[in-house]
């Protein structure tokens, strides 16, 4: 599972704020990185939230290296992100969470 600490998820954000597909989701996952701050002891330490953003997380980052970042940016789908969103929308259903997650226009 790939785990993007806090600088890593505030730095996609600003890397792809401009991205059709990947400046939602790195606005999903900052939006939920924020309230699971705000719900617990921290992002890095309530693995829940981190755990149904895996696949979110795989979207954005890739292979974890931020090598590839530019070709990935070409090749990530809208279909990828809806499909990554169904286990946030879960979590965020179970435990009550009140983020946004951002859809794709």
């Amino acid at each position: 599972m790939t785990f993007m600490n806090e600088y890593q998820v505030t730095r996609a954000e600003d890397q792809y704020r401009g991205h059709p597909i990947l400046g939602p989701a790195t606005k999903t996952l900052r939006n939920l990185m924020d309230w699971t701050n705000s719900h617990s002891d921290g992002w890095p330490y309530w693995p829940k939230p981190s755990r149904a953003a895996a696949r979110l997380q795989e979207l954005i980052q890739g292979d974890g290296s931020w090598f590839y970042s530019e070709q990935l940016a070409d090749t990530v789908t809208a279909s990828e992100y809806r499909a990554a969103l169904r286990p946030i929308k879960a979590f965020r259903t179970r435990h009550g969470a009140d983020f946004d997650i951002v859809d794709i226009r």
